[in-house]
């Protein structure tokens, strides 16, 4: 590559964040690990400038070409996990998503027992712009929490905290009602560091219970069903985004590219067609007088399966307390 196109175009790993193949920092990891070429040349280093000129390979394959900027609204269920793999063997968010989406990345995360709502794009440079704390959209999250607490204390974490040497910006907390053992909270953060509503309430004294993201910046969860997807249009994402869709390099003119839907598998996580997001069939349990020997009897041959206290069989993973 020459010296000019050094110091023109963008660095690669942004190139293929882009292109909606990998976040930016999936984008380096795989340049390291000598899965990209460029100009059939193997590159070991993401500190590559490229320009439309050079022809980029990941795993051989080119690059395809970039795509409309999108983005999707996604009411998380709890119980999922905000990677595309998780080595636990987890269920995870982009195995439940339909078949018929293109490839999309998460802005930033939700944990394991979090829920509500988590935006999906397909351009890596619009996830990388919305996730950075200098962004400054407003994440808001409704909190239910075993304890008791003051809405003087809460109204104190408005000018920050720091908890065991990590420091927490502004947070603008209300205390909305007691309910039993419990309070309901709202619950609203800019920075969004890892698991800060559940460490700055334990903090406070509270063990949080359900913890539900109602919205992120102009983006409202609303009547979004319980694991339902639903794109925001071109328009209305153009009009919130204002001057951070140049900042994130967003293209609005690309042509987009619908994915081809598959056929579920057993291990894909999608859900049968004609159900409800998040609503699974409960199979019928035999009836008394179904000819079954009752159990514990010496011609009972069915083998044991533990099950929960509603009578569904135990989920493989810890069920979220």
């Amino acid at each position: 590559m020459s010296e000019k196109s050094q110091n023109e175009g963008d660095r690669i790993a942004k190139v293929i964040a882009r292109a909606g193949l990998a976040s930016r920092r999936e984008a380096e990891a795989w340049i390291t690990a000598g899965r990209v070429a460029v100009n059939g040349a193997v590159i070991f280093s993401p500190a590559l400038n490229v320009t439309g000129a050079d022809r980029i390979t990941v795993d051989g394959e080119p690059l395809r070409s970039r795509e409309r900027t999108r983005l999707f609204l996604y009411n998380k269920p709890r119980g999922l996990v905000t990677t595309h793999f998780d080595p636990q063997g987890r269920p995870t968010i982009f195995r439940a998503l339909p078949k018929n989406l293109p490839r999309l990345i998460s802005v930033g995360r939700l944990d394991l027992n979090t829920e509500g709502l988590l935006l999906l794009t397909n351009d890596g440079g619009l996830a990388r712009v919305l996730e950075l704390p200098a962004t400054g959209w407003l994440r808001r999250y409704r909190v239910r929490a075993f304890g008791r607490v003051k809405q003087d204390a809460l109204d104190r974490l408005r000018n920050g905290v720091t908890i065991a040497g990590v420091r927490y910006g502004p947070i603008e907390a209300t205390l909305d009602r007691e309910q039993g053992s419990n309070v309901w909270l709202t619950f609203a953060i800019r920075e969004g560091k890892n698991r800060e509503v559940r460490k700055v309430l334990e903090w406070l004294g509270l063990k949080v219970n359900r913890l539900i993201r109602v919205s992120y910046g102009p983006f409202l969860l609303g009547d979004l069903e319980d694991g339902a997807v639903e794109e925001v249009t071109t328009t209305v994402l153009r009009e919130q985004l204002g001057p951070l869709a140049a900042e994130a390099g967003c293209d609005f003119e690309a042509p987009i590219v619908e994915a081809e839907a598959k056929a579920p598998s057993r291990h894909s996580g999608a859900r049968p067609q004609g159900r409800k997001p998040g609503i699974q069939k409960r199979e019928q349990r035999p009836r008394l007088d179904s000819g079954c020997p009752p159990r514990g009897s010496r011609n009972d041959k069915r083998k044991h399966v533990p099950r929960d206290r509603r009578g569904g069989p135990r989920p493989k993973y810890p069920r979220p307390k």
